[in-house]
Formats: structure tokens, C-alpha cells, sequence
């Protein structure tokens, strides 16, 4: 028996209990529901193999996500994100320098920004072009219309300036740009002009040098693919100093080319010319050294001239020369023992009509005049020094068509001179059409045609000993000269060019080409010119023209001048001749090659006064001050403004300088009373020589309407 005890409110009272007879049931076995070969495995390894099918499948996920963005559909989501962060931009080459003898620069590439637009990615076109047409200066429709064409990339305005590329950029407007292309500069404006040619838009060469040689300038433009930002902005520039263009390095020199284009402009207007032209050709070398043709045509704003202006036709315009043609007749004439300096010919009196040659529609008998003048007979040198149209006729007559033909072949006629310009070949007609009129024609330079640079290459042989050699425009080439074919014997070159001495210095038609102290070769010449609205026959316009070597003892110059579309009455003794007499003369005291000689006839002054010449002897050049070069010769006086640093215009024809502008002393450097720094006035610098030009005097009387192949 048990005993239970219980507590009460009352205290504890003890309790009796039945003992416990039953038997605790006994509780069936535990059935194990894990297999045995279970029971025998690691439960820590079962996790972490459980882990491991997890983790590879999660990463099988990944990896075939991967594959599928990589390599599924990578090439598309590539091309998207190169369109949105890239953009192919074609990166223009800087274009070579072109440089004078000297290394004075006369054509440069400065860079310029152009603005351009991806219409793909601008978002509003509305709004885009109603704030861009204001600043680029454009129709605010058009352009709307244009940004929203469907087209990755547009030009919207080329080679624009700062301001406006500065606004640009400050509009920040999304698929809006600038790229940095190239703007050609000619510092020196409209010198050389016509033979520098320009560039257009796109970098390419149009006319002249830059065309010519557009390939070696031009350098290597390529694509590259350019970074931008969220605004469609490139992030950098690309350097093309690799692939920029060559420099050119050209023969001119820029003070004869000043010289030359100051003299020839003068001359236009003052006989009314529609145009003029001068060559300057060194002998001893074959450079060209001046390249001039008036009207200008400046080529920083060609878009302003017409195609007439800036035709290079000192190169591509061929003309009858007129009868600077004639001494080459005359050594083509002695070369094959057609004449000798001795021979004689009837000049009928000053008019020849050859009655079985039959010309024209009324078919009126060929007649050949020496314009009113009449000579008898005359020998060679008469011939050429008056210039007797019939006397070279005669020779040419005697020479017969063949023989006369391939002279002027192998003088350069008919083809270019393969200086790299683009030039024409001229006019010698196949000889199967050349008619007896034609070989009559010949003679006086009429019947064929001729570009100035031709001119210029065949009087070349006379200064060069006879021998045929190669000018030059690029001063890069082998500038020594070597001869390409003797033409003619050195004798016969140096007796025709003392008979072009007679022409200036004796009494020829080129009296006014003479230069006190030196030996001048030179001949006229005045062509007819053809008849205008296609008619037949020769019009009432002239062209004149002087040819002029000096010294013609020891050739260092060869200058051809010409005017052109003259009046009836205008004569290249008269009008060409003093254009050559002032550019040879100012050429060669820049060269210091005038020789520091004085005549008689030039010892009276401007003013009638004796002039009292100083000690022929540099003066001294300061600093800041115009020099002191009055009563000294000319050679001696452009010496001293060489030294100083200016170019002074020469006024007269005389030797000696009487009087200077401004007054020697003069300060050119003074200093800024608000800045009181130094400054440099600039001065138009004169010398006024100690006589006037000289008065201009006939060469020839007026023609006569007989005188149908006239010219001098």
C-alpha cells in the first residue's frame, strides 16, 4: 500500500491508496523505414553533394544565359552598342604646305569645324532645327526636314567659325556634332593666284598647283571609328600628323612675283587690256621665277570669280604669237644654211601680194604688209630688227613647209613642256595641212599657235647655247641644266641674240625696253586676233607682246610679257616693251645684277637739277629708321632697303635715286602712349629715279587694210 499525502487548508492528513495490480503494457518493437544501405551512409556528405547539383545547375543557367547574350544574339547587341558609344568618321588628311624659293609660305591648311548630325538619333527634329537654323544660317524647314530623314549620317554646314562652332557645341543637342576637317589659307592673297589654283570643299585640288599635285599634297584620309558621348560629341580629336600630305616647294620667288604682278597690273589698265601676263624664267637654271596674270584672282574666295579669271593662261591659252616668233624662224633658218647673216631679200616695198594664192570666200589674192612702211631689200639682221613681215615670209618660203614644221617640233611646239601643270599643247597642224599661205604665215608668227609657257621654253634654247632643257616649277626637281637636244649651234644661238640686240639697243621696234648699262635681246611682237562670233579672218583686236633676255652677253633673266585683247592701234613696242624694260630692271637690282654705271643722258633729275652722286657704298641701317638713300643708284638703294627689310616701289626709269618716300629718317618703330609698348608703322616705301618714264613711240605706222598677216 502506498501512501499519498495531501496538504490541506487543515494541515496534512494521510490517505490510504489501492496498490496498482495491472501490468504496464508492453510497447510493440520500432520499425526502422531507413533501407540498410542507407544507414550506412555519411549524412554530412549527402548535404554537401546535394549543395554541389545545386550550385552546377545554377551555374549551368548562368553560363547557357551567357552563351545565348555572347553568342546567340552577341553580333546584334555588339552592333547596337557600337552605334550608340562609336561612329565611323572619316579623318581628313592635313594638306601639305606649299612654299616659295625662299620658304615664304603661299598656301596652308588651318583647321576648321565642320557640323554634322546622325537624323537616327535625334530625338526631336522639330526643335532641333528651329534652334540650329539661326546659327548656322540655314532655312529652319529644310533642315528639319533633313534631320529627319532616315540616315545614319548628314553634313549640315561645312568648315563653319568659331562662333558658330561654339554655339553649336553649346546647344548640346543628342546626335548633333562637330568634326575638325581642314580650311586652305593663301596668306599672301592673290599673288600667284592663277598658277596656285584652290581646293574645294572636300579637300581636293581644282585648279592650278594644288591640282596638279594634288596627289603628293593631298595626304592619306581614312575612316576611323571615333568614341562620343551620351550627346553624340566625339571624345577626341584624331592626330593625322602620320598621314598628312607632302609639302611643295615651288621655284617663284616671291619679291620678282610682287614685282612682276605690280607692273603687269598697271599696264592692264592703264592701255585697257582685258588681260596681262608675265614669265620670268631663270636661264641658268630653267626655274621660273614669276608667274603673273592680271586681272587678280585672289583663291581664298574663289566661289566669287569666273572660271575666266582664274584660267591659268599663261598655260592653257593658246595664241598666234605675232612676231616675237621671229628670231626663232631666223636660227631655225641658219641652223639648216637656208640663209646666212649676209643673205638679202626684196621686201617689195613694204606690201607683197602673191596673186595665185586665193584666201577668204571672195577668194581675194594673199597679201602680206610691213605696215605702211617700205623697205627695200634687207639682210638678215634688218630683217629681224625692223621686223619686216615680208623679209620673213621669204625666209620661211625658202625654208619649205617640212623643214620649217619639224624645227618647231624640236623647239617644243606641239606638245607641253611636262613642267606638271595642266597646259596646252598649242597648234601645229599635221603637214599635209599646211598650205602655202600657212608656211607664208609662219614666218611672222601667224598660222599656228602658242602657249606663253611655250614662248618662254623655245627662247630658253637661245639663252642656253641652243640646247633644248627642261624648265622647272617645283624647286624639289634636279634644278642643274641638261640638255634634252641641241637645237641649234652655240654660234648660231649667240648671233641671233645679238641681232635681238639691235631690236632694243640699235633702231629697232624695242627702243623702249632699253636698260641704261646693260645689253638687251629682245623682240616685239603685235598679233592679230581672230575675228569674234566665229567670223573668218582676223578682227579689229591685237594682242602685244615683248620677249627680253638680259644681259644678253651672260642670260640671267628670260622675261615674256604680253597684253592682250587690244585695241587696232596698239603695238608691242610701244605698250609690252616698257612692261619688260621696268621688270627687268627692278629684277635685277633685287638680284644685285644692275650694273652701277651713269650716262650723260641721265645727269639731269626729275626737277631738271645736276645730280650729285655720293660714294656708290652702303649707307648704315639702323634700327627703327627708314635709311638714307637718296642720289645712290638704284642697284645700291634696293640693296640697302634688302637690308633694311622692305620692298620699296621704284617710280621712273632712270639709275639713281633723287628722292624717297618716306623722307630717310623716318621711324617705323614707336612706342604706345596708353600701352607704352613698342609698335611698327607701316609705310608705303617709294624711290623716285632720276628720270621719267620715257615717252612711248611707235614702233610701226598704222596698218594698211591690204596688210592682211601684219604684225610686229
Amino acid at each position: 500500500m502506498m501512501l499519498r499525502i495531501q496538504q490541506n487548508n487543515t494541515g496534512l492528513r494521510r490517505k490510504k491508496t489501492k496498490p496498482n495490480t495491472k501490468k504496464a503494457p508492453v510497447s510493440a518493437p520500432k520499425r526502422n523505414w531507413i533501407p540498410d544501405p542507407l544507414r550506412q551512409l555519411d549524412i554530412s556528405k549527402i548535404r554537401f553533394q546535394i549543395v554541389a547539383v545545386v550550385f552546377i545547375a545554377v551555374w549551368a543557367v548562368l553560363w547557357g544565359r551567357a552563351f545565348y547574350l555572347q553568342i546567340v544574339i552577341g553580333p546584334e547587341l555588339r552592333s547596337m552598342a557600337s552605334k550608340q558609344h562609336h561612329f565611323t568618321q572619316l579623318v581628313e588628311a592635313k594638306r601639305g604646305n606649299i612654299y616659295d624659293r625662299n620658304g615664304q609660305i603661299l598656301a596652308r591648311s588651318v583647321e576648321a569645324k565642320s557640323v554634322y548630325a546622325h537624323p537616327k538619333q535625334v530625338a526631336d527634329a522639330e526643335f532641333a532645327g528651329k534652334t540650329l537654323a539661326p546659327i548656322l544660317g540655314l532655312d529652319p524647314k529644310k533642315l528639319t526636314e533633313r534631320l529627319k530623314q532616315d540616315r545614319s549620317f548628314i553634313w549640315l554646314k561645312r568648315k563653319v567659325d568659331d562662333a558658330t562652332a561654339s554655339a553649336i557645341q553649346k546647344s548640346n543637342i543628342p546626335g548633333i556634332g562637330l568634326s575638325t576637317e581642314y580650311e586652305r589659307v593663301y596668306p599672301y592673297k592673290h599673288l600667284a593666284g592663277q598658277l596656285l589654283g584652290f581646293v574645294g570643299v572636300d579637300n581636293k585640288g581644282l585648279e592650278g598647283v594644288e591640282r596638279a599635285f594634288n596627289d603628293t599634297l593631298v595626304g592619306s584620309s581614312q575612316k576611323q571609328v571615333v568614341p562620343r558621348d551620351i550627346a553624340g560629341r566625339a571624345l577626341y580629336d584624331i592626330n593625322d600628323e602620320e598621314s598628312r600630305g607632302k609639302d611643295l616647294h615651288l621655284t617663284i620667288d616671291v619679291q620678282l612675283q610682287f614685282i612682276a604682278e605690280e607692273v603687269i597690273s598697271k599696264a592692264v589698265e592703264t592701255h585697257k587690256a582685258k588681260w596681262g601676263g608675265v614669265l620670268i624664267v631663270d636661264a641658268k637654271s630653267s626655274n621660273i621665277l614669276a608667274w603673273a596674270q592680271y586681272p587678280f584672282f585672289n583663291p581664298n574666295n574663289f566661289r566669287s570669280y569666273d572660271p575666266a579669271i582664274y584660267r591659268n593662261r599663261l598655260a592653257t591659252d593658246a595664241l598666234e604669237p605675232g612676231s616675237t616668233f621671229k628670231p626663232l624662224i631666223v636660227a631655225g633658218a641658219l641652223q639648216n644654211k637656208i640663209i646666212d647673216l649676209d643673205s638679202k631679200f626684196d621686201t617689195e616695198n613694204g606690201v607683197w601680194t602673191i596673186d595665185h594664192i586665193k584666201i577668204g570666200k571672195d577668194k581675194k589674192p594673199f597679201t602680206i604688209g610691213d605696215d605702211g612702211r617700205a623697205y627695200k631689200e634687207l639682210n638678215t639682221e634688218e630683217i629681224l630688227a625692223y621686223s619686216s613681215n615680208i623679209g620673213m615670209a621669204k625666209i620661211t618660203q625658202a625654208m619649205g613647209a617640212k623643214l620649217t614644221r619639224q624645227f618647231l617640233l624640236d623647239l617644243g611646239f606641239g606638245s607641253t613642256t611636262d613642267i606638271g601643270l595642266t597646259e596646252s599643247k598649242g597648234i601645229i597642224r599635221p603637214l599635209r595641212d599646211w598650205s602655202e599661205a600657212d608656211l607664208l604665215s609662219t614666218g611672222f608668227g601667224q598660222s599656228i599657235a602658242a602657249t606663253s609657257l611655250q614662248m618662254v621654253q623655245a627662247f630658253n634654247i637661245l639663252a642656253n647655247d641652243g640646247e633644248r632643257v627642261h624648265l622647272h616649277i617645283l624647286k624639289d626637281e634636279n634644278t642643274d641644266n641638261v640638255s634634252q637636244q641641241r637645237v641649234f649651234s652655240r654660234k648660231i644661238a649667240r648671233d641671233v641674240l645679238k641681232m635681238m640686240e639691235t631690236v632694243v639697243d640699235g633702231n629697232g621696234t624695242g627702243k623702249n625696253a632699253r636698260i641704261p648699262g646693260v645689253r638687251v635681246a629682245g623682240k616685239t611682237g603685235t598679233a592679230q586676233k581672230a575675228a569674234a562670233n566665229n567670223a573668218s579672218g582676223y578682227g579689229d583686236k591685237r594682242m602685244a607682246s615683248f620677249i627680253g633676255i638680259v644681259p644678253a652677253d651672260s642670260p640671267k633673266y628670260i622675261i615674256y610679257t604680253v597684253l592682250d585683247d587690244l585695241d587696232k592701234n596698239s603695238y608691242g613696242g610701244r605698250l609690252a616693251a616698257p612692261v619688260f624694260q621696268e621688270i627687268a630692271q627692278r629684277s635685277m637690282a633685287y638680284s644685285g645684277d644692275l650694273p652701277d654705271v651713269i650716262f650723260a643722258s641721265e645727269s639731269d633729275s626729275l626737277s631738271g637739277e645736276s645730280l650729285k652722286i655720293k660714294p656708290d657704298k652702303h649707307p648704315a641701317v639702323k634700327q627703327g629708321v627708314v635709311p638714307d638713300v637718296t642720289n645712290l643708284s638704284l642697284k645700291k638703294a634696293m640693296e640697302t632697303f634688302y637690308e633694311f627689310g622692305q620692298l620699296p616701289q621704284v617710280v621712273g626709269n632712270g639709275m639713281y635715286v633723287v628722292k624717297q618716300e618716306p623722307p630717310a629718317g623716318t621711324p617705323v618703330i614707336v612706342r604706345d602712349e596708353k600701352t607704352n609698348k613698342e609698335k611698327v608703322v607701316n609705310h608705303t616705301y617709294r624711290l623716285y629715279l632720276s628720270l621719267p618714264e620715257p615717252q612711248a613711240q611707235p614702233d610701226q605706222a598704222a596698218q594698211t587694210p591690204a596688210a592682211e598677216g601684219a604684225t610686229k
